[in-house]
């Protein structure tokens, strides 16, 4: 029932129910009405030629995350689509619900919110299930990047995309200079905060703040700041031991991100039609803390458990003639720091833990992409990526993204 749901509203997207796809924005788009709420509908394809198995993929020197970071797989492949629902409650009220389709045709919930129209003094306060706003990136859908994937970073520190089922509140001030700021109260149902605990009260919280300005006629910039604190309970992920036998280990203990991030945009004057160019870039500094238990199906061994780990990326993408656009990306981490009680004890040796083992990947990224109108893009990409301390990924990814409907604007 739920799929033929779906996909009488996937047919209803097709004859032309208008909806930004994925909206960034508040207010509702035209197209959309009082009664009846507006739909669209993202479509997305890969095909995939890597020089490793993805499989395989892992991020050396950081614990897996359990999310979806693996690259995309080989061959032709159908990418995850994205399903669209909005529209105003009232006057008071406005709700979102945005279906990811996946591969795997499974139907997973991405965003569902209510958010307030009618605050006053700058407030708007927002409840339900939504993407954090934990930098920069993590907000902004899939469909809307300038690369085919994520960072690495955010691959480690946020599992890819942090959705969070929580509260937030945002207040921007009343100035001519930009600037905002906010809080978020979580459940903790994602990574870094680990497994969804049967605990009342919150997981974790989240606070953010940005200011942005011009300068002059044909540039803008903006700058964020926000912090990430939770306290993973038994946060597991697989590992091999100094045997190669897979064992499952587990984390407890406190979390802290923090996250610096800055967009650079220009156009002249302010015209992006033509030329543009934007400049981005996010810096992540994560210390954990606690207890790492290791092999928790046999000996289920305790011991002490820190780290202190950074990573960033910076990227460019200039609009050198209308509807093409090329860009590049480069992204680092720095495994930091770790302090490993098990180990430090002679309990257990360095090789039980190798996914821990000092590394510090690298990745460096083209891409070209041509847009035919503001609704359909394809994009050629080409990576190096360095995630693995043995081998080097060399990747070619073709990908096609459409959006069926009115697409309203996305954040700055």
């Amino acid at each position: 029932m739920k799929k033929a749901k779906l996909m009488a509203l996937a047919i209803a997207a097709t004859l032309g129910v208008t909806r930004p796809a994925a909206a960034q924005t508040v207010g509702g788009p035209a197209g959309e009405n009082a009664f009846n709420p507006g739909i669209s509908l993202i479509l997305n394809g890969i095909y995939g030629n890597l020089s490793q198995d993805p499989a395989g993929f892992k991020i050396g020197g950081f614990v897996p995350t359990l999310g979806e970071v693996g690259p995309p797989n080989r061959g032709l492949s159908l990418g995850e689509s994205e399903l669209a629902i909005s529209a105003n409650v009232d006057h008071y009220f406005r709700g979102t619900a945005i279906i990811a389709l996946t591969p795997e045709n499974e139907a997973q919930i991405e965003e569902a919110y209510v958010q307030t129209l009618g605050l006053s003094y700058g407030f708007t306060a927002k409840a339900g299930r939504f993407f954090s706003s934990t930098g920069y990136l993590n907000e902004i859908h899939a469909h809307a990047w300038d690369f085919t994937d994520a960072p690495l970073a955010n691959k480690v520190f946020l599992g890819n995309q942090l959705g969070e089922e929580g509260i937030q509140l945002k207040w921007v001030a009343p100035t001519d200079l930009y600037f905002d700021m906010g809080l978020e109260a979580g459940r903790g149902r994602q990574f870094p905060s680990g497994s969804d605990r049967n605990k009342n009260g919150t997981g974790s919280g989240n606070f953010f703040t940005h200011v942005g300005g011009d300068v002059g006629t044909s540039t803008a910039w903006q700058a964020g700041l926000s912090y990430l604190s939770t306290s993973p309970q038994d946060r597991t992920y697989d590992d091999a031991d100094s045997t190669g036998a897979t064992v499952t280990n587990s984390f407890s203990g406190k979390s802290r991100l923090w996250v610096l991030s800055g967009i650079l945009k220009w156009a002249p004057n302010q015209n992006p039609t033509y030329t543009n160019f934007k400049l981005q870039g996010e810096f992540f500094r994560r210390k954990e803390g606690g207890t790492l238990t290791f092999d928790t199906a046999t000996t289920a061994q305790p011991g002490d458990f820190s780290s202190r780990q950074s990573g960033l990326y910076l990227q460019g993408v200039y609009q050198f003639m209308p509807q093409w656009r090329g860009g590049y990306r480069y992204d680092r981490l720095n495994a930091g720091t770790t302090s490993n009680g098990l180990v430090d004890s002679g309990g257990l040796t360095a090789a039980d833990f190798p996914i821990l083992a000092a590394y510090n990947p690298t990745r460096n990224t083209l891409m070209v992409d041509w847009s035919g109108s503001e609704f359909s893009r394809v994009r050629l990409q080409l990576a190096q990526d360095k995630s693995r301390s043995d081998v080097t990924d060399k990747q070619v990814f073709l990908q096609y993204i459409m959006s069926l409907g009115a697409h309203g604007a996305h954040k700055f």
